[in-house]
């Protein structure tokens, strides 16, 4: 993308940029017209480094198994961010405003008067002429910006003051921007357009060269310029150096969608896309840029802004207590225990308070949204799913990564060309990231036949608190019951391996904790121990 952004300076030069993917397709001509009119508004225009899009996909099954749709985050969590700074850059279906690409800050604009009455009565209000024009200041920061004492000017003799300061001007915009007049000159172009000092004949020469492979070295292209390297994702890492250096996103939702694409239907595309996503996110996290310490210099984040990039980012982590809870319904099934202790009546009100909230935030999201109950359930199954299994490896695979200096091959995620509808759907692809949520599976059915058949044998008594842990156990399987369906496919028979190494790991786990028996306190074992020396 870097390359192609230069290439269009030298030989265009468009002030906006639309981006992309290759499986993507314009479905609503109006479009790009319409993020016009965000990014030329003459109020909120000029802060704007770029309009995103929701994403809308083609050759998703009626049910949205796997929830490939998104429509939680499309429609509920970015509508939310437009409020603050900006929706989040999701890498695709998004026009860019250029001199946003380039690393300058949003246009300086003058101080607001105190008085608020100005503020909107400024048709009535005499304005004092400006020292200086907007565009002069915007250009001024922005050279601010590239000197930004990369040389001492000191350091140069044999030059007057003036003929120094604009040889280490030179030398500043090529330390960022690389070896290329042409281009140097194309970015301080606001309104886009050739330089006129450009020759036609030479146009194409320059093209090839700002696409070599070695122009970015020693440059500040991937690091502060363009699209930001360092991560898999590295859609989210950019729009979130856009939004440190002050600039505002624009989220647009026309009627008919603006452009659409096609996901991967499959379960073990689907994992391995969301393993990618998750991958990304720990890879900023554990990183420089790293929203909790990253951009707090100019202070031009929001802290509400910067709260949703620091959820963007730490969500993977969520897979180590989540896979817990999975596996605590079957553990108690299994050793005749209880997840919740006895609660107080103030604890409960608590509990019943904390329970309430949640639901009623849901509904009211579900209200605001216009999201069916159906996509919110797939949401919340799929955040199960992917959070026992891809974000559990993602987690692995970025610490290894930091420590070990593993690098993971990115592939790019195979989509749906199936002849027959919804063909891909049913395809099994053996992964290792299957086994973690199989594994869980096995455990919970285990429980609750293990639960059901200790309750027979001591009658009655024990069936009251029988239905307690089985309504837990039956939660998780309710929400992994996508996950069975994807490992049955259309045959509804569960691959032999995926069998092999979940029931291997469900028996090491339940044989493991029979052994450790960690419900039973010491002194209980120490009362055991004598009784069986005493003959009691």
């Amino acid at each position: 993308m870097n390359a192609l952004v230069r290439v269009s300076a030298v030989l265009t030069n468009a002030p906006y940029i639309l981006n992309l993917d290759c499986d993507h397709y314009v479905n609503n001509s109006k479009a790009v017209r319409e993020a016009m009119c965000f990014m030329m508004d003459p109020s909120v225009g000029r802060d704007v480094c770029y309009v995103q899009f929701p994403q809308r996909f083609d050759g998703i099954d009626r049910s949205d198994r796997y929830a490939n749709r998104n429509v939680v985050f499309f429609d509920v969590n970015m509508k939310g961010l437009d409020g603050l700074q900006g929706p989040v850059y999701v890498g695709t279906g998004c026009c860019f405003y250029r001199q946003a690409l380039y690393g300058y800050g949003p246009p300086s604009l003058p101080a607001l008067p105190k008085s608020s009455v100005c503020s909107w009565c400024c048709c009535c209000c005499p304005k004092k002429k400006a020292e200086k024009s907007e565009k002069e200041m915007h250009r001024d920061s922005r050279r601010e910006d590239l000197e930004s004492a990369i040389f001492n000017l000191r350091e140069i003799d044999n030059y007057d003051e003036y003929e120094r300061s604009m040889l280490i001007s030179q030398m500043s915009f090529e330390k960022s921007f690389g070896l290329s007049s042409v281009f140097i000159e194309s970015t301080l172009m606001e309104n886009g357009g050739v330089p006129e000092s450009a020759n036609p004949s030479t146009l194409i020469k320059e093209a090839i060269h700002v696409i070599s492979c070695g122009y970015e070295e020693k440059t500040e292209w991937g690091k502060e310029i363009g699209w930001i390297y360092g991560s898999v994702t590295e859609d989210i890492l950019t729009g979130f150096k856009m939004h440190c250096r002050g600039w505002r996103s624009i989220y647009c939702m026309p009627i008919r969608p603006a452009f659409k694409g096609s996901a991967p239907i499959n379960l073990s595309d689907r994992l391995h896309q969301v393993l990618r996503w998750a991958l990304g996110s720990v890879e900023i996290f554990l990183s420089r840029h790293c929203p909790l310490w990253y951009g707090y210099g100019g202070g031009r984040l929001k802290w509400l802004q910067r709260l949703s990039y620091i959820n963007t980012i730490v969500y993977p982590f969520t897979s180590l207590p989540l896979i817990a809870y999975c596996c605590l319904p079957a553990i108690c099934l299994l050793t005749g225990k209880f997840i919740i202790p006895t609660l107080s009546n103030a604890a409960t009100i608590w509990f019943l308070g904390l329970f309430i909230s949640i639901i009623v935030t849901s509904v009211l999201e579900l209200r605001w949204s216009g999201i069916g109950i159906e996509d919110w359930w797939r949401n919340e199954q799929f955040w199960v799913i992917g959070g026992v299994s891809a974000h559990l490896f993602a987690v692995f695979q970025g610490i290894l990564k930091m420590i070990a200096g593993l690098d993971t091959n990115f592939t790019v995620t195979a989509k749906a060309t199936d002849d027959t509808e919804f063909g891909e759907l049913y395809v099994f692809k053996w992964t290792t990231v299957l086994i973690p949520p199989t594994s869980i599976l096995v455990l919970n059915l285990v429980g609750v036949v293990a639960g059901f058949s200790d309750a027979l044998n001591s009658g009655y008594e024990s069936w009251g608190p029988l239905f307690g842990k089985v309504f837990f156990a039956m939660w998780v399987i309710m929400h992994l019951y996508p996950f069975l369906k994807g490992l049955m496919g259309r045959q509804n028979r569960t691959p032999t391996i995926v069998v092999l190494w979940s029931v291997l790991l469900a028996s090491v786990f339940s044989l493991l904790w029979v052994k450790i028996d960690p419900f039973i306190g010491s002194s209980e074992t120490t009362t055991t121990n004598s009784c069986a020396n005493f003959d009691c």
